[in-house]
């Protein structure tokens, strides 16, 4: 069992961090990174400081990884600071492996939060035992355009600042990966939104639980064989969650990595799996193809594959805490998360 972070409250001081790639720090970006933490101000009243190193641009993050590990360890080290938020992804925290104190996270529990990339510093918080949640970024989703949206901003209140169950997370009504250039004469423009089909039950029958485990489907392929790499018994009766990110990998490439899953057993060890939707809808049913196509191959055409969820590298989008319960119903085809994602 991990541990649960305690609960966010208003007037609680959160931490901005960049573990990965460092451009809220640019200064052709500070005002989108400015706009996400007045949401946090004026949405959920929290108080906002940035980490030391973590605006200072991205070259020099990139030459720097020690000096964005040193970020993490602050934050998680300050008891003022009651939840940590990733500004956005990137490609290489995998950089930061060596700089990373497991004992100060443990022994710190903490919110932390971020997708994409930031899988990797999920897997630094798993091996410490903490629970922690892939969801939102400053530059992304709390900077969105003129506005929240309503669906993401309703997730980081049922997840991150109440202590009962989050329950069933239905479909979002519509979604977007358009991509509109982070300049600020854009601001004041919505991106376009598309009808969502909602949910697909790809195989399987019945309702399954288990307890959630995944990341960025890529990213997950820069820890495997590394220390941080979950333990078997984490893998035993759980719900996978994978999705893609806007590199859109090539269909093959997720043919190859679940097989990877099934050769090392943790396909046979799950109870169900959740994927979510492929960013612009490309390879959307290739991607199921694949899915299908391994788990054919390995026996597990009775495994039940819930697809198309609104989570990681999607707009809008819901949250998963690590190693929460989770249920999914093939019947009816519904997600929930059956317990709290904090004390």
């Amino acid at each position: 069992m991990l541990i649960k972070p305690k609960r966010l409250q208003p007037e609680d001081t959160i931490a901005t961090i960049s573990p990965s790639w460092g451009g809220a720090g640019n200064p052709d970006l500070r005002w989108r990174y400015e706009q996400g933490v007045r949401r946090l101000e004026e949405v959920f009243g929290l108080k906002v400081v940035p980490m030391p190193n973590s605006l200072k641009g991205a070259e020099f993050l990139y030459q720097n990884p020690k000096a964005r590990a040193e970020d993490l360890m602050t934050a998680f080290k300050d008891p003022t600071i009651k939840g940590i938020f990733a500004n956005i992804g990137g490609d290489d925290i995998i950089r930061l492996l060596p700089y990373i104190d497991f004992d100060i996270i443990h022994k710190n529990p903490k919110i932390f939060m971020g997708y994409s990339d930031i899988t990797i510093s999920h897997l630094f918080c798993h091996k410490a035992g903490i629970s922690s949640f892939y969801g939102p970024s400053i530059l992304v989703d709390f900077a969105e355009n003129v506005e929240m949206d309503p669906y993401t901003v309703d997730s980081v209140k049922r997840s991150l600042f109440s202590n009962e169950a989050i329950g069933e997370i239905m479909p979002a009504n519509e979604w977007t990966s358009e991509h509109l250039a982070w300049d600020e004469v854009n601001k004041d423009i919505r991106r376009s939104k598309r009808q969502n089909s909602g949910y697909e039950v790809l195989q399987g029958t019945g309702v399954v639980q288990g307890r959630l485990i995944g990341g960025c489907i890529e990213v997950l392929e820069f820890a495997k064989g590394t220390e941080i790499w979950p333990d078997e018994r984490y893998w035993e009766d759980s719900i996978l969650f994978f999705e893609t990110s806007e590199d859109k990998p090539d269909p093959a490439l997720i043919k190859y990595w679940l097989r990877n899953y099934a050769v090392q057993g943790i396909l046979q060890k799950a109870n169900g799996i959740i994927f979510g939707k492929p960013q612009d809808e490309k390879y959307y049913e290739e991607y199921k193809e694949e899915l299908k196509r391994v788990m054919k191959e390995y026996g597990q055409k009775d495994l039940p594959i819930l697809y198309n969820l609104n989570f990681g590298h999607t707009e809008p989008k819901f949250i998963l805490p690590y190693g929460a319960m989770a249920e999914i119903n093939c019947v009816k085809g519904t997600f929930s998360i059956l317990e709290s994602g904090v004390e």
